[in-house]
């Protein structure tokens, strides 16, 4: 699946990665979706810049410049002036030069959001329920996409030009830990929601795992300096995670790579548990209601949680021993540069468990390995849809550094 890779800026590094240009005119729509993934990494940029970055000719980067920019996908920035010779003129995206759709299935709600091209989310419907069904989430789409579209002016509602699904693969398994009827829950084996999304959106609809999606936000919309390798953890209902290795998300051979969730980790007894257990939004919601209190707000409220303060220590505490095992395992077998932690939580929240985290990795035995950096992510609650959104954004218009590898 093609995502946004961590461009470089010479020439000598663009000639390692494979990510030069060709002015052979059958390379076309790879150079542009080069052109627009060097805008989408460092911002605007003169065609003199881009020239020297990709090796391509001025001539090739004046004419994919210009096509760029009558499809509506580029503006024009203000002229900028030298000692000599003619003032450069730089280019960035145009944010309303493409929209897309994504949608995240979650195990407690679902989001469709209408988003530009450069990430932001212009307008947005949701749904809670106590489990997700093929039937409730179609009809929800046929009810919210209409009006999501209405809203547009109508010159950009041809501009909208996919959708993309982020949601747990195989629901049917997750019965009793969402408290649903197995028979409505088996509808997820036999369905293809892809052909019935696409059915009443008219449009390409892609679908991938939920957590892979939130990292993949992290790739195109993410903020900051972005690790080449790195492990991401998302808290949702259940933790899942995303793997980037040499600037690229990994799929793995059914869609499902990094799924951290069943990782075994040491619980607070001393017994193997599965990471969920301990580091999953649905065990605090499981404390909070076995201590009478009401868990409901966590799946309405990302931004603001009333969680008693002995449950929320002690929540914190098993998740975030529990994060630390799991990412000495996985750099036992990878050499990862970062960890990246972000989920449906106040911004406060994200970053106590990355500190708390940080301090129980350096207390495990660490001969042998170099532990990675714990950082937080950049893109917050809504990674999951916004990565959703960025699968057609990817598909059309980024470039795919694995294909431009095997060109190369």
């Amino acid at each position: 699946m093609p995502l946004a890779a961590d461009f470089v800026t010479d020439r000598q590094g663009a000639d390692d990665l494979g990510l030069r240009g060709s002015n052979q005119s059958g390379m076309r729509d790879h150079n542009e979706r080069l052109v627009l993934s060097l805008l989408r990494q460092h911002g605007a940029l003169a065609k003199s810049d881009i020239a020297r970055i990709t090796g391509l000719s001025a001539q090739t980067i004046s004419v994919i410049m210009r096509a760029l920019e009558q499809d509506g996908l580029l503006l024009r920035g203000e002229p900028v002036r030298g000692r000599i010779g003619q003032p450069s003129v730089p280019m960035h995206l145009n944010p309303e030069g493409a929209l897309f759709l994504g949608l995240k299935i979650g195990r407690r709600s679902t989001d469709l959001v209408l988003v530009d091209f450069m990430g932001r989310v212009r307008d947005s419907r949701r749904k809670t329920y106590r489990y997700p069904t093929p039937g409730g989430i179609v009809a929800f789409v046929g009810e919210a996409l209409p009006e999501l579209m209405h809203g547009l002016p109508a010159t950009l509602r041809p501009r909208v030009s996919g959708m993309g699904v982020a949601m747990p693969f195989q629901l049917w398994n997750w019965v009793q830990a969402l408290g649903a009827p197995q028979a409505e829950m088996d509808a997820w084996r036999d369905c293809d929601i892809q052909a019935d999304l696409a059915a009443i959106t008219a449009m390409p609809v892609y679908v991938q795992n939920d957590a892979t999606s939130a990292c993949g936000a992290e790739l195109v919309f993410g903020t900051g300096d972005k690790p080449r390798d790195f492990l991401y953890f998302y808290f949702g209902t259940f933790i899942g995670g995303g793997l980037v290795l040499n600037g690229q998300l990994c799929l793995g051979r059914t869609g499902n790579a990094a799924g951290v969730g069943p990782m075994p980790v040491q619980g607070p007894d001393g017994r193997m548990r599965r990471l969920l257990e301990v580091a999953s939004l649905a065990s605090l919601a499981d404390e909070m209601e076995a201590a009478g209190e009401s868990a409901d707000h966590l799946w309405e409220q990302p931004d603001r949680w009333q969680v008693p303060e002995h449950l929320l220590e002690r929540w914190l505490t098993e998740a975030t021993e529990g994060l630390a095992s799991a990412i000495l395992s996985a750099t036992t077998l990878l050499e990862l540069e970062a960890v990246l932690i972000d989920g449906w939580m106040p911004p406060a929240i994200r970053a106590e468990i990355t500190a708390r985290t940080t301090a129980a990795l350096q207390r495990l035995d660490l001969s042998g390995i170099t532990p990675p950096v714990v950082r937080e992510g950049t893109v917050g609650a809504q990674a999951r849809s916004l990565g959703a959104a960025a699968i057609p954004l990817s598909q059309r218009y980024l470039l795919d550094q694995n294909a431009a590898q095997r060109d190369a």
